[in-house]
């Protein structure tokens, strides 16, 4: 087996763990064992695999509301995110910043971030940074459809391109803003041309075809270290699950959501049929794989379930408070 064959691989392992992790959250959620919401990743796994894969160690991102899957990607520790998402001490944020403020500085995962963009300027910064440092590093912010619209992302990227920063801009357009469909908020659907002004123009990929995604992230990646500036990839998908764990989703047009599930657009079944037919792992690797991964998730439900609450006495720890 060749290095390309297991980061291959390595990257479908990472999407079918994105995929269970999400299932487990939403089924925990059901049963009333989590503490407040959540926003589901469902669908969209192949965008953050398929950047994260063309990141080092040292680089950084920055997440969403919808943070899980990116955080994963990157490395991220299931078993601490789902002691975060249960309230314990154990968890990322010591069981006090919940499912959208997980983080981990020494991944260079900045956090995700409960307003909508707020990710968008701490990634730039970050990028700001590794050419200060001349560190080789680069960054990288996933937003979704509605934050494209924040005035903030156009006052970075005229930035990012003035300095050129090392950072790539990742707008996963999964169709909707909130519970509506996002298209209704775009006086031109064509993206790319958001930043075309600042001088560097958007690239559109298929987010449900990860190695797409993968190769233009190499592509950005390898532009941002040779001290070219900025991109920005718009990569398409679509939200399988509601804004949140409790969202009815009757705003849906009927059937769409089943189309989306076929296994010429979800992304782990896209994935999976291609490496069967270039005979990089077999049915029974994969059956394998889903087993392992199923036990990973297990033990850090296990892992939360059995971890103790946070104490009452550290409620100011680890906190910003402003006197």
């Amino acid at each position: 087996m060749d290095n390309q064959d297991s980061k291959f691989i390595e990257m479908l392992k990472r999407m079918l763990l994105i995929r269970a992790f999400e299932e487990k959250a939403r089924d925990l959620y059901l049963k009333n064992v989590m503490r407040g919401g959540t926003h589901p990743y469902i669908g969209q796994e192949a965008i953050a695999v398929g950047v994260c894969a063309a990141l080092n160690e040292g680089d950084y991102i920055s997440s969403t509301h919808r943070g899980h899957g990116h955080c994963l990607a990157k490395g991220g520790d299931p078993n601490k995110m789902m002691a975060e998402l249960l309230g314990k001490e154990t968890g990322y944020c010591k069981g006090k910043g919940g499912s959208m403020h997980i983080a981990d500085l020494d991944l260079g995962i900045l956090g995700a971030n409960g307003i909508v963009g707020g990710g968008i300027s701490l990634a730039t910064g970050s990028a700001f940074a590794c050419k200060y440092r001349k560190d080789g590093h680069v960054a990288v912010c996933f937003f979704g459809d509605g934050a494209i619209n924040q005035g903030v992302f156009y006052e970075v990227a005229n930035m990012a391109s003035l300095w050129k920063l090392p950072i790539i801009y990742v707008c996963e357009r999964n169709q909707f803003a909130e519970f509506s469909y996002s298209e209704w908020y775009f006086s031109d659907q064509d993206l790319t041309k958001r930043t075309e002004g600042f001088g560097f123009k958007g690239e559109e990929v298929d987010g449900n075809d990860v190695l797409a995604v993968y190769t233009a992230a190499q592509q950005a990646v390898n532009r941002a270290r040779k001290g070219e500036g900025p991109s920005f990839v718009i990569a398409n998908t679509y939200r399988i699950y509601g804004h949140t764990v409790g969202d009815p989703l009757s705003y849906r047009k009927e059937g769409e959501v089943d189309i989306w599930k076929d296994e010429d657009r979800d992304p782990i079944l896209k994935f999976k049929n291609f490496l069967l037919n270039e005979e990089v792992l077999g049915d029974d690797d994969i059956s394998k794989m889903e087993n392992e991964v199923k036990v990973i998730i297990d033990q850090a439900v296990e892992f939360a379930i059995n971890s103790a609450l946070p104490n009452p006495d550290g409620l100011l720890e680890n906190v910003y408070v402003n006197h």
